[in-house]
């Protein structure tokens, strides 16, 4: 996505990217970022918190419309959890029993599976399951 921002404000499109690995996109070097301090997945707020999405896409819209100049990198106040221990256990495998990862395995290929319904649905993609 960082590579595509850079294309298009080459373009004349304004862009802002919202995103959680601080390190990666800083390198690439996009206009403008908002830097959520969160697990990856999740740059647009909590999950199912809709207070926390609609103050981050706020927040993503005064960037765009406010960056003193290119390379604009500014860090959403909002945090993932008052101790930022979740960042040495959020989905470490290392500290999880088999039961558990296989858990987090079939809840994934169950939303995969969800998204690969709505692609043949909208006519994105074929239904190859037959």
């Amino acid at each position: 996505m960082s590579l595509i921002a850079r294309h298009l404000e080459a373009n004349g499109i304004p862009t802002v990217i919202m995103g959680c690995a601080k390190d990666i996109v800083e390198r690439v070097g996009v206009p403008r970022f908002l830097f959520s301090d969160f697990p990856l997945g999740n740059p647009a707020g909590r999950p199912n918190d809709e207070a926390s999405q609609a103050f981050t896409m706020e927040l993503a819209l005064k960037v765009l419309e406010s960056a003193p100049g290119p390379r604009t990198t500014v860090q959403s106040p909002l945090r993932w959890s008052e101790s930022p221990d979740w960042k040495l256990d959020f989905s470490n495998i290392s500290q999880m029993s088999p039961e558990e990862i296989e858990r987090r395995r079939r809840e994934n290929d169950a939303i995969k599976e969800v998204a690969r319904q709505r692609r043949v649905a909208d006519g994105v993609a074929k239904d190859q399951t037959g």
